[in-house]
């Protein structure tokens, strides 16, 4: 593709269809998009577009949209797919980005920084050292346009140091940073607050100089994050004098009459308290003179701040600052003043207790937006060193408003709360407030109020207490408040019905003190069961609620905890559900709502088939057509979740077979473009896996080779290697011998091919439980005669540098107990291992008795570690796994219940055939206490060599 004027024309073109609201011609030109973006000067031309005059300004946007979603797919280059991008063009882009992305208006702006930021993450340093200097050097222009530009880039660049984890290559990569940014940076520093007071007049001005100080002190956080920077703590008198001053500002131009939406100026006071938290909480010894100052002009900004919601920020930065002084043992003595800690309470944690107007407008006109706040993120303040009765005194004057009563809520919760997780809520309570007296005096009465539809906000409040203090409060409380919440399904409010379907949910979740039952059994919420049921159902009618999360999670915990029991409402049940799924594959837009609909779809098929085998077909006959449309809609979002439910209802077929409406499904399963998405490639497994082991003999023989084909493109990934495996060992131990047996030493090939050019710990993991499998199914010397088929005497190496080196590190119990059972057939069954491995027979007997008798051996090599956490079996960035699809684990050596009684009977077999050599061997080659444990083994199995 040159960068031509046609080129460019047809690109606008399709770039201008991508943006059409019809859905099939928008599909037609992303997937056009798509297939060429592998082509040279691909990028180039977009870049081009985003620049050329004349082209209209949503054209140009979208070339800048699509260039940067074009860099977050292919910039980073991979062992299993290469380089997708030519390197005159990595070479082009970076030449041109930054000076593209300054002088571009806003909005290509910012697409064009997150590409740098992108491109960054992957190159920069060592492969764009020109990166910094490019972008220091526009600091001098005095254009904001450009250093605002700048700085965004750096905040982008540079935010990420603040999650990664230490390491040498990020200390240097930070040094490099430091040693070439930090100076002109504080220089620049410098220059905009002396801006800032030459322009104090200048509205215009000001406020393009307060979006860079903004900017300066998020990425002054991110510098300072992992450590305390040399060349900071010797100029953090300059930092901390701009921070002081910064605080006490208040220039009416930058006042705002938005009541809702922080300013710049708050903005900039609420990052710099979140600086000098970080430097009060990992640098206070460096610090420490600078302390007193900043407590002092922070809990002045606090009592004077306003009750607005665009303070909301700002407040909670500043009070978590005081908080993390106040927690440290040598900054105590600023707190101790009876004085200091009533007027902290009454100028600053009274005031923002208060459910304000906005709060409630909040609650009314915007309910998700507060069950977001409210539950997902906001979280509590804890106040563990002020005053607690003078608070309580505060706000017990007037105990008949509703708004004194939702204080008293929010008041106990934080007191009371001294441990929390997202998991049990309260895991440890304080003595200092009676939890149990206020659920049953303050709590229940709000639960059990007649009207569902009176003080939608103090029926919140109580709801939300039971739901955090489920861990804390007796089970009978639990048993006792579930009538009540499933009457509160029926209350308007959107927030009162989704926090009683949450909380429903949350208590069905609660263990017995032990962890090893449900703290709510099977018994006590069986009476409830039709109605807890329809209650729910009826809740997605609500105006609001027809995709609520809350309420469908809380339907599918009720599924699973009411097990069988459901069957008497499962065909409504079922009806809704597969209603609900016709209607969002149309526009799925709830991601959480969709998967807690797909698994409520999983526990329907899986109860109900457990106790009525044959409802299968009703299931089937109700789900075929919405999965039909899915997968030929290419709904991507729903097709991994569509092939887990198929996977399913293949697995309760009780015939033996898969039926041929599944069967005729099966070639297309094998396409290449549906592996390309790694989303579906567990799913796909999965369902291959449901197609092998059910009717491995029904797959036709012209298939057998896409299928290997697929384990051909599996095992050359690191990321997916170990689905490779999944599928090679159903192959093996499901599928006829006679139509696999001629793949058999091609297999082999690409297994060693793959060793050698690319050996990671899971992959010998994954290959050592494969040789153990075949050695069970094909018998041990199949497994030696194809190894040493590649090359002579190659078992040995094997054995030396795989089995003796790694089989301690297999995980996984049955996993364990298949590699005993498959090298116990090696050393006792194999004439082969006997001869010409003789040698060799004792080390591998001992390596064999370490695997019985030792821990799994966990160490990882260090460049493996985060390779292992991104590829571990079952994950995957685009794949959501459904609990209740998952699959029956599968015991090929169920008849061996114990390996060690196994090894010990195999062994006096071996002894019989070859009589006096096995004592022999033991004796010469085996460590003492490996002896040791053999006549143990012999002993139990009352056998003896």
């Amino acid at each position: 593709m040159e960068v031509t004027d046609s080129n460019l024309q047809s690109l606008a073109g399709y770039l201008e269809q991508t943006l059409s609201p019809d859905a099939s011609v928008r599909k037609a030109a992303e997937k056009f998009l798509e297939s060429v973006e592998g082509s040279q000067n691909y990028p180039v031309l977009l870049l081009t577009l985003l620049d050329k005059d004349g082209v209209p300004v949503h054209l140009r946007v979208s070339s800048a949209v699509t260039f940067k979603n074009y860099t977050k797919r292919c910039w980073r280059v991979t062992e299993d797919e290469g380089d997708k991008i030519h390197r005159n063009d990595r070479t082009t882009i970076k030449q041109r980005i930054v000076g593209l992305m300054l002088k571009s208006p806003d909005q290509i702006q910012k697409q064009l920084s997150d590409a740098i930021s992108i491109i960054g993450r992957e190159d920069f340093p060592d492969k764009w050292p020109d990166l910094l200097q490019e972008m220091v050097t526009k600091f001098q222009t005095g254009d904001f346009h450009v250093i605002n530009g700048i700085l965004i880039t750096a905040h982008s660049l540079f935010k990420r140091y603040r999650h990664e984890f230490k390491s040498q290559q990020l200390w240097a990569e930070i040094k490099f940073v430091l040693d070439n940014f930090a100076q002109p940076f504080t220089e620049l520093f410098n220059a905009t607050m002396e801006l800032a007071k030459t322009h104090a007049e200048d509205p215009v001005a000001l406020k393009v100089i307060f979006s860079s100080i903004v900017l300066i002190c998020k990425i002054f956080y991110s510098l300072n994050f992992q450590d305390l920077p040399e060349y900071f703590e010797d100029n953090m008198g300059i930092w901390m004098n701009h921070f002081l001053t910064l605080l006490s500002a208040d220039n009416k131009i930058l006042r705002t009459q938005d009541e809702e939406e922080a300013g710049l100026l708050e903005q900039v006071k609420s990052q710099i308290c979140d600086n000098v938290a970080l430097y009060a909480q990992k640098y206070d010894e460096e610090f420490s003179p600078q302390l007193p100052s900043f407590v002092t002009a922070i809990w002045n900004l606090l009592t004077s701040t306003g009750q607005q919601v665009k303070y909301d920020m700002l407040v909670s930065n500043a009070i978590q600052f005081l908080a993390s002084v106040a927690e440290r043992p040598s900054y105590k003595s600023l707190f101790e003043d009876p004085s200091t800690l009533a007027s902290i309470c009454e100028k600053v944690i009274v005031p923002n207790m208060q459910f304000r107007d906005a709060d409630e407008e909040l609650f009314e006109d915007n309910p998700d937006e507060y069950i977001r706040r409210d539950i997902e993120g906001s979280g509590m303040f804890m106040y563990n060193d002020i005053d607690d009765n003078t608070c309580i005194q505060e706000y017990g004057k007037n105990p008949s408003s509703w708004k004194s009563k939702d204080v008293a809520y929010y008041l106990v919760t934080s007191l009371a709360a001294k441990g929390q997780t997202q998991k049990h809520g309260i895991t440890t309570a304080s003595s200092l407030v009676n939890t149990a007296d206020f659920f049953t005096t303050q709590v229940v009465p709000d639960l059990q109020a007649a009207d569902v539809n009176a003080n939608p906000i103090l029926k919140a409040d109580a709801i939300k207490f039971l739901m955090v203090f489920r861990s804390q409060l007796p089970k009978e409380a639990l048993v006792a408040s579930l009538p009540c919440l499933m009457k509160l399904l029926k209350a308007t409010s959107l927030v009162v019905h989704s926090y009683a379907a949450h909380t429903i949910e949350r208590l069905l979740m609660v263990r017995t003190p032990d962890g090893k039952t449900a703290a709510i059994s099977l018994a006590d919420i069986q009476p409830l069961s039709t109605d807890l049921i329809s209650g729910l159902i009826e809740g997605l009618n609500h105006p609001g609620s027809a995709e609520n999360e809350y309420i469908m999670k809380a339907l599918m915990r009720s599924m699973s905890a009411l097990q069988e029991h459901i069957l008497t409402v499962i065909q409504q049940v079922m009806g809704v559900l597969t209603q609900k799924l016709i209607i969002v594959s149309k526009n799925p837009s709830k991601p959480q709502f969709n998967h807690y609909l797909f698994e409520s779809l999983c526990i329907g098929i899986r109860t109900t088939c457990k106790h009525q085998p044959q409802a299968i077909f009703t299931f089937e006959e109700a789900l075929f057509k919405p999965f039909t449309d899915i997968l030929q809609a290419d709904v991507q979002e729903f097709i991994p979740y569509v092939f887990q439910i198929l996977s399913l209802l293949i697995d309760y077929h009780t015939s033996g077979t898969v039926p041929d409406t599944y069967m005729a499904l099966f070639p297309h399963l094998l396409a290449p473009a549906l592996w390309e998405r790694p989303g579906n490639i567990p799913p796909l497994v999965r369902l291959i896996q449901a197609y092998i082991e059910k009717g491995a003999k029904q797959i036709p023989v012209e298939n057998v080779n896409g299928l290997l084909g697929v384990f051909q493109k599996l095992i050359a990934s690191k990321a997916n290697d170990h689905e490779g495996f999944y599928l090679l060992n159903s192959i093996v131990q499901h599928m006829p011998k006679e139509v696999v047996s001629q793949y058999i030493k091609n297999i082999f090939i690409l297994l060693f091919q793959r060793l050698s050019s690319s050996k990671t710990t899971k992959y010998i993991k994954s290959l050592l439980l494969f040789f153990c499998l075949f050695a069970i199914q094909y018998g041990p010397d199949a497994l030696i005669q194809n190894v040493d088929g590649i090359q002579a005497n190659m078992f040995g190496m094997v054995i030396e540098k795989l089995f003796l080196q790694d089989l301690q590190k297999v995980s996984g119990s049955l996993e364990r107990k298949i590699c005993a059972v498959g090298v116990t057939n090696v050393l006792t069954e194999s004439s082969l291992m006997f001869q010409t491995y003789n040698a060799m027979w004792a080390q591998f007997l001992q390596g064999l008795i370490s695997l019985i008798e030792l821990p799994e051996d966990t160490n990882v090599p260090d460049d493996e570690h985060f390779i292992e956490i991104e590829d571990t079996p079952g994950y995957q960035t685009a794949y959501s796994q459904l609990a209740f699809a998952g699959k029956k684990e599968h015991d090929p050596v169920a008849e061996v219940t114990d390996v060690k009684i196994n090894l010990a009977r195999q062994l006096h077999k071996l002894s019989a055939a070859h009589p006096g050599k096995v004592p022999a061997l033991i004796s010469a080659g085996l460590q003492a206490e490996a002896q040791t444990f053999v006549q143990q083994y012999l002993t139990a199995a009352g056998v003896t060599v």
